[in-house]
């Protein structure tokens, strides 16, 4: 019977939580695999904005057409365009996290539903983070607007900057976007769609950890006893990616379309979208987010999970079990 208690426990995929890691490593860590992950899936990132924002099919046809036309047209530049503007929402990655881990301790006092854990630190991590994101993500959108798409945004490079661009430094064009966006709408034009952001990324994230987890049990229980913990974490993750992106991908697009073409009203804009696309439209750009989603939630979810090993208090390693 101790045996099979034993075993089961083993079975039973265990939670690391705030309190059983090491906070020094656990950022270190943090901050290169934040980085890692951003630069392997920014190019579907640029995709699905794209076809967020175009009219129709006026440039696009889909996520593989996006995708050889930028690259024809482009180059692997075009993929990475406002990366580097990006790369300082390591700091909102931060945040995230340690609002994550910090929520699931607090509601510990109150509950050990876990399911309830996650929905609330999901959500509330989303928040802190959006509040964070939302600037960088304006500048980087407009970013990913130039060139080739370059007519679907409301702010343009100057022409002199285009024809210096293979000599500058993206941070020349980052300038140029930033002044005309305060020139347009003063500083709440950094936050413009702020609100369609928390309607988007609140409930992603909200959805996201509860289901993660239910489908890493379920998992857990179908699969062979020694199958890897990690592994089957590695599987739960794109369920509850795919999951989060199918549910929440209508509010996606309005936000993109908020953010990109100015619009001042998310409910106008969600009107405005199903009289000019119908229904249909509320799935534009759902497969490039499923098909960045994906290897984004295989590597988060290998990454973090690793990550806090990683970072277990030296007196907790031998404890737990992959």
């Amino acid at each position: 019977r101790a045996a099979g208690r034993t075993m089961q426990e083993k079975r039973n995929i265990q939670i690391i939580e705030w309190e059983d890691l090491d906070k020094r490593k656990f950022y270190s860590f943090g901050v290169f695999m934040t980085m890692t992950i951003r630069a392997g899936v920014y190019p579907a990132t640029l995709i699905r904005t794209r076809l967020q924002v175009q009219k129709g099919k006026s440039l696009y046809g889909g996520t593989l057409d996006a995708f050889l036309k930028i690259l024809r047209a482009e180059g692997v530049r075009g993929l990475y365009r406002g990366f580097l503007v990006n790369t300082f929402t390591l700091i909102s990655g931060q945040g995230y996290i340690t609002t994550y881990e910090l929520a699931r301790k607090y509601i510990s006092a109150y509950s050990e539903n876990n399911a309830l854990k996650s929905l609330v630190a999901g959500g509330s991590a989303s928040l802190v983070a959006q509040s964070i994101t939302v600037p960088i993500d304006i500048v980087s959108q407009h970013l990913m607007m130039q060139g080739q798409g370059g007519h679907m945004g409301r702010f343009q490079i100057q022409p002199k900057n285009v024809l210096a661009a293979k000599h500058k430094w993206m941070f020349g064009q980052t300038r140029d976007i930033i002044v005309q966006i305060f020139a347009a709408d003063g500083v709440r034009g950094f936050y413009r769609g702020y609100v369609a952001s928390l309607l988007t990324y609140i409930p992603n994230s909200a959805v996201w950890w509860p289901f993660y987890h239910f489908y890493a049990e379920q998992l857990s229980k179908w699969a062979p006893s020694e199958c890897p913990h990690l592994l089957l974490q590695a599987m739960a993750g794109p369920l509850a990616a795919a999951t989060a992106s199918t549910v929440t991908n209508p509010m996606d697009v309005v936000r993109a379309r908020v953010q990109v073409e100015g619009k001042s009203s998310v409910i106008e804009t969600f009107r405005q979208l199903l009289a000019e696309e119908g229904c249909w439209g509320m799935t534009k750009g759902l497969s490039a987010r499923i098909i960045s989603s994906t290897p984004t939630a295989i590597v988060m979810v290998v990454g973090y999970e690793t990550l806090k090993k990683l970072s277990l208090r030296p007196e907790l390693v031998d404890s737990r079990h992959w």
